[in-house]
């Protein structure tokens, strides 16, 4: 399978309103529930005035559109870091996967991967 890893460093971060968001940025993930809001983005992008805010994120996708019969794409990644002590943030679009790590575990995960037969494109 291969993984593209993403060229920019990423904030996690909850807002207190979707205005708060800049929706012409060219990569956000947004979910909100009845509790809360939570923003991805580039952290040149992250909004200036957030309820709280984690930097430090670096992230990659899986190559492709994924058809949803596939099963335990996410659950093979995360078992990789998993038994390499990495912690994942993962959010899923309608085609792929996005998996997020700590800047500082970035390259030991990209490494892990690679050793588990992943390729990076």
């Amino acid at each position: 399978m291969e993984l593209k890893k993403l060229d920019y460093d990423l904030t996690v971060c909850k807002v207190a309103s979707i205005t708060d968001i800049d929706f012409h940025t060219e990569f956000y993930f947004i979910g909100k529930t009845g509790d809360e809001i939570s923003l991805v983005c580039p952290t040149n992008n992250a909004p200036p005035h957030t309820i709280e805010r984690d930097d430090g994120w670096k992230g990659f996708r899986v190559q492709g559109t994924l058809d949803f019969s596939l099963i335990g794409i996410l659950s093979r990644l995360s078992k990789v870091l998993a038994e390499n002590d990495i912690g994942i943030f993962a959010v899923s679009t309608y085609n792929t996967d996005y998996i997020l790590v700590k800047a500082e575990n970035f390259y030991r995960a990209v490494d892990a991967l690679m050793k588990a037969g992943y390729t990076f494109v």
